[in-house]
């Protein structure tokens, strides 16, 4: 009786040799899986993805089971998925060294970035990737959007920074993100010549981060267009960001 070969497919779709999801783990993967898919469709609503381009991750934690976050996956989209096809189903989970876990597609060509970040910056539950039109023109000019709007000081605290240059595939993107981010308020970074990385406690933060990222980008692109647009004070830009970080919105009864 002859047998089919094993695809790499199909050893995908069992997390390949030795791994799988956890049973304890079960219902917060799918519970990530249904926010990462929900998320990505925030993307194109505000135009910052074109075609297939860009990606969203979010963490699962271990917990006790994995004291040091060793053990934690990230869910993520597959490779080259059309924004219209994105469902819970379809998105794949890796351990944070990459490896496939669950899933029959390949992951993005950025898993091992998301991955990186996530073995060496532990308070980040998400990350987000985007070719946004102003934000990547400020990367390919290599360049801080310097912070002359009370809205950056209230998100970025700062100056959004420039990561350096990276090749796609390997997790040299990722060092480059830890290595800006890892002293930095600013939940996002321009990586050169490529585009805006977001990070946050979970994936809406980090979605939340390249909205507000391309905005900010698109309106001091305008506003150098009219003249040198006018810096913030430090002082100022401490006293926003703290107001902003903790005392905006509503804040939990006492």
């Amino acid at each position: 009786m002859s047998t089919l070969p094993v695809t790499t497919e199909t050893a995908a779709t069992t997390g390949g040799p030795g791994r799988s999801v956890p049973a304890h783990l079960r219902a917060a993967v799918d519970a990530a899986k249904e926010r990462v898919a929900a998320l990505h469709a925030e993307l194109p609503r505000w135009e910052l993805v074109v075609w297939t381009a860009g990606n969203v991750s979010e963490r699962v934690r271990a917990g006790a089971e994995s004291a040091d976050g060793a053990e934690d996956l990230l869910v993520i989209k597959p490779s080259g998925l059309s924004y219209d096809d994105i469902t819970p189903e379809s998105m794949v989970v890796c351990d944070l060294d990459g490896n496939l876990v669950e899933g029959d597609r390949a992951p993005s060509s950025d898993t091992a970035a998301h991955a990186y970040v996530y073995r060496h910056m532990p308070e980040v539950g998400g990350v987000v990737h985007t070719h946004s039109t102003y934000a990547t023109a400020w990367a390919a000019r290599a360049e801080p959007v310097p912070c002359v709007l009370t809205m950056m000081a209230d998100e970025f605290g700062g100056d959004i920074p420039v990561g350096p240059f990276a090749l796609i595939g390997d997790d040299s993107i990722g060092r480059g993100i830890v290595e800006t981010l890892r002293d930095s308020r600013s939940p996002a970074v321009l990586m050169r010549n490529h585009g805006p990385f977001t990070i946050g406690k979970d994936a809406r933060a980090a979605v939340k981060a390249a909205v507000m990222c391309e905005e900010v980008a698109r309106t001091v692109h305008v506003s150098r267009q009219l003249g040198e647009p006018t810096r913030i004070g430090q002082p100022d830009v401490d006293s926003l960001y703290a107001r902003y970080q903790h005392v905006y919105g509503q804040q939990p009864a006492h």
